[in-house]
């Protein structure tokens, strides 16, 4: 399985501009610039789009995990917050932090969270990732 994303900028770092797209067509001539990863502007960024990609792929791996063990959860909620830090190799990406949030039926908490850290360490993104990643849960029964 294959998945594609393209970008084109144009013009130089701090004044040029750039745009997404994805196979799917869900991301199409998506802005992102200097100011949208840097600053506060209007648009996206690689780092959002990583967090975005480790919070879908987690809360999958969680449901899968969780499936494995005879559950079904009625929710998952996971934010993901990336941190990119500037080192003597230049800017990197250096955590994700995952916060979850999850009703499971008939859980118990202590085992649900086995189940949790399995996924954040099974996840194919945290996988990918060569950063420190985190999670706090928060698990209802």
């Amino acid at each position: 399985m294959k998945r594609k994303a393209s970008a084109v900028w144009q013009g130089g770092l701090k004044d040029g501009k750039g745009a997404i797209s994805t196979e799917s067509g869900v991301l199409k001539g998506t802005q992102y610039s200097f100011s949208t990863r840097f600053e506060n502007g209007v648009g996206t960024n690689p780092e959002e789009m990583i967090a975005a990609a480790h919070a879908g792929c987690f809360s999958m791996a969680f449901s899968a995990e969780l499936g494995k063990a005879g559950l079904t959860p009625e929710s998952i909620q996971t934010t993901a917050t990336i941190t990119l830090d500037k080192n003597d190799a230049g800017w990197s990406v250096t955590e994700s932090h995952l916060d979850v949030m999850a009703k499971i039926p008939g859980v118990d908490k202590t085992k649900a969270l086995e189940i949790a850290n399995a996924a954040k360490a099974g996840c194919p993104i945290s996988r990918l990732l060569k950063a420190n990643i985190t999670m706090e849960a928060k698990l209802e029964g």
